[in-house]
C-alpha cells in the first residue's frame, strides 16, 4: 500500500511538472481588460489588477484563452467600507445560451456588516444552484486565496486552501455537469444595487465612490481548450492530466473535516434546503451524495 502511495504521489508530482506550461503567473500575459477600460489598471510588473467602480462604470477582466478542467486561482481584496450593492465577481464561464458557469461573487455590504460569499454552478444554461457562506475573515483587509478546482469528477470552491462546496459528476444519471466546453476565467467590479444587498433594497452610496477590488497572482494550472478535441483530451486519465489523479477525486478525510466545519458555521443559505422555492420538487442532485 505505502509503494501505491508513492506512486501516485509521483504520478502527481510528474503531472505538474510536465504541466508548468500551463501555469501562467503574469495578468499582462493571460488576460486583458475586456470593459471599462478607464476604470481597470494591470499594473507595471502585471501581477496586480485594480478594478474601479463609480457612477460612470464598472470594470472587468478576462483571460486570453478558455480551460476544460485543472485550478484556477486568485488572489482577491474587496472593496472596503460601506459596499452595499456592489458585486465583485470571480468566475469561469463558456459562451452562448446553454453555457457552463462556475461562480464565486463577492456581495457587498454596509460597513460593519458582513460580505456575502455568494457561488453558483450553471450547466447547459441551467443555474439556481446558489449557496451562500459568510466569511470568517474581512475580505477587506488583506488578499485571500479563492479557488475553482473542476476535474471530470468534481467541481471544489476553495477559500485559503479550505474546501467550502462540491458539485459532483452525476451525468451518468442524467444531471448535466461541465466538461464538453472551454470556460474563460472572468473577473469584474460592477453596479448590482438591484439585487445584491438585501434582496436590492440597499442602494450604492455614490459619496463613497469610486470603489475599488484588488487582483494579484491569477495562476491558471489548467488544461487548455483547442475545441471539441479537448473533450476528450483534458479528461483522459494520464500523468500530464494531473486533475485526474485519483487524489482529485473525492476531498480527503482532513478537507472533509475542514468543509463541514464552514458549511456548519458560515453557510447561510443552500438551495438544496429550500423546499419552498422549488415547490417539493427540488433539483435531482438535491439527493445524491456530494462528498
Amino acid at each position: 500500500m505505502a509503494s501505491l502511495h508513492v506512486l501516485l504521489m509521483a504520478l502527481v508530482l510528474c503531472g505538474i511538472a510536465l504541466h508548468q506550461s500551463h501555469v501562467e503567473a503574469k495578468f499582462s500575459k493571460s488576460m486583458y481588460i475586456n470593459w471599462g477600460t478607464q476604470h481597470c489598471s494591470i499594473s507595471g510588473n502585471g501581477e496586480e489588477v485594480q478594478l474601479v467602480l463609480d457612477q460612470n462604470s464598472g470594470s472587468g477582466i478576462q483571460s486570453k484563452r478558455a480551460f476544460l478542467f485543472g485550478s484556477i486561482e486568485m488572489l482577491i481584496k474587496l472593496v472596503p467600507g460601506n459596499s452595499a450593492g456592489t458585486v465583485t465577481a470571480y468566475y469561469l464561464s463558456s459562451t452562448g445560451s446553454r453555457h457552463d458557469e462556475i461562480d464565486f461573487e463577492f456581495l457587498g455590504n454596509v460597513s460593519g456588516q458582513p460580505y456575502i460569499i455568494h457561488t453558483n454552478i450553471y450547466t447547459q444554461g441551467n443555474g439556481s444552484r446558489e449557496q451562500q457562506f459568510y466569511p470568517w475573515f474581512d475580505p477587506t483587509a488583506a488578499y485571500h486565496n479563492y479557488t475553482i478546482h473542476w476535474n471530470p469528477t468534481e467541481v471544489v470552491w476553495y477559500i485559503d486552501g479550505l474546501p467550502i462546496r462540491v458539485f459532483r459528476n452525476y451525468e451518468s444519471e442524467g444531471i448535466a455537469y461541465p466538461n464538453k466546453q472551454g470556460m474563460r476565467v472572468y473577473s469584474s467590479l460592477w453596479n448590482a444595487d438591484n439585487w445584491a444587498t438585501r434582496g436590492g433594497l440597499v442602494k450604492i452610496d455614490w459619496s463613497s465612490a469610486p470603489f475599488r477590488a484588488g487582483l494579484h497572482n491569477f495562476r491558471a494550472r489548467a488544461c487548455k481548450w483547442n475545441g471539441p478535441v479537448s473533450i476528450t483530451q483534458c479528461a483522459a486519465t494520464s500523468p500530464a492530466n494531473w486533475w485526474t489523479a485519483p487524489t482529485y477525486s473525492q476531498l480527503s478525510f482532513a478537507k472533509l473535516g475542514q468543509m463541514k466545519w464552514v458549511r456548519d458555521n458560515y453557510m447561510i443559505y443552500n438551495y438544496c434546503n429550500d423546499t419552498k422555492r422549488f415547490n417539493g420538487q427540488m433539483p435531482p442532485e438535491c439527493s445524491k451524495p456530494q462528498y
